[in-house]
């Protein structure tokens, strides 16, 4: 909770989108790219990998991930959508090359 309290205040208009990349028993993987702007008004772009191992009760026993932050221009986004779920008509990784 505390990863994600801090993580929160820093990354505003936060927009995510995942996708899976395989699974098998208690393990998945996804590859996932999100945008958000700091504090001072600049964009990133954050893209990745997770790994996530699931317990016997279906809660998340362990996450690894892999993320690079590329700091882009706010004419330069890709992810448009109001605060919220992304909608379903909205482009995916694939659609949107990344």
């Amino acid at each position: 909770m505390a990863f994600l309290t801090r993580k929160w205040n820093v990354e505003h208009e936060y927009r995510l989108i995942k996708k899976l990349w395989g699974f098998r028993n208690n393990r998945m993987a996804v590859r996932f790219a999100y945008e958000w702007h700091d504090d001072a008004g600049r964009w990133f772009r954050s893209y990745g990998n997770e790994l996530w191992e699931f317990d016997t009760a279906g809660l998340m026993r362990r996450r690894v991930a892999s993320i690079n932050d590329l700091p882009i221009e706010a004419g330069d986004r890709l992810f448009h959508w109001p605060a919220g779920r992304r909608p379903d008509d909205h482009p995916g990784l694939s659609d949107l090359e990344l």
